[in-house]
């Protein structure tokens, strides 16, 4: 059932900045945040709780997701553009923003980065 948390303090963040399959509209330098906001879901799910909300507007320009970590915080986080002028605190990825918030999430990538070395040495040896 999709619940919507309280939006956090730190909501404004944009992830997967060099992406160009996910660049949006063709000729143009915007994003669409609805496709964003699933690959950012998508690959933090191994650590997290996560999913693009359907109740609040996304647009091409806003999206919005539901995050729990394993600590149990729950966060609704704003997937926008990063603009320079902004003053309120941003992070640039939801990697930074994890990081930032979960110890969990620490460790679980970590897990999971040791696992697929561990993958690509077996293959390796093969």
């Amino acid at each position: 059932m999709e619940t919507d948390y309280n939006p956090m303090e730190l909501s404004s963040m944009s992830g997967l900045e060099d992406s160009s399959e996910l660049s949006g509209f063709e000729g143009t330098d915007m994003k669409d945040m609805r496709l964003e906001a699933e690959a950012v879901v998508n690959d933090v799910l191994f650590a997290v709780n996560m999913f693009v909300l359907k109740s609040l507007r996304c647009a091409d320009d806003i999206a919005y997701v539901n995050v729990e970590t394993e600590e149990r915080s729950r966060y609704c986080l704003e997937l926008t553009e990063v603009h320079d002028h902004w003053q309120t605190p941003y992070h640039e990825t939801i990697y930074s923003l994890l990081d930032n918030l979960s110890p969990a999430y620490q460790d679980a990538f970590g897990d999971a980065l040791l696992q697929r070395l561990e993958a690509l040495k077996r293959d390796g040896q093969s």
